[in-house]
């Protein structure tokens, strides 16, 4: 696993982090791209967000509650699937 040293920055009225396009070439990231972001124990994870299409009358905002509650359940979900 490569790792990268960053400093914090300025951006406008906000505080950001550079990142080197070898980096972002390696994972598929370019200019303009969605990212999620989860910190995990002091972590700040960051991958590139899936463009979904949704089927003809399923509503955007009802899949994002229901990623939400997937992801704030995970660990019980994962147990009833073991059962």
């Amino acid at each position: 696993m490569e790792h990268f040293e960053r400093k914090i920055t300025k951006v406008g009225n906000r505080l950001g982090i550079t990142l080197p396009a070898k980096l972002l070439k390696k994972v598929g990231l370019t200019q303009g791209d969605h990212v999620q972001v989860e910190v995990k124990e002091k972590r700040i994870v960051l991958w590139k967000k899936e463009q979904i299409t949704l089927p003809h009358g399923v509503d955007a905002e009802i899949m994002n509650v229901l990623n939400d509650i997937i992801k704030d359940h995970d660990q019980a979900f994962k147990g009833l699937v073991d059962r």
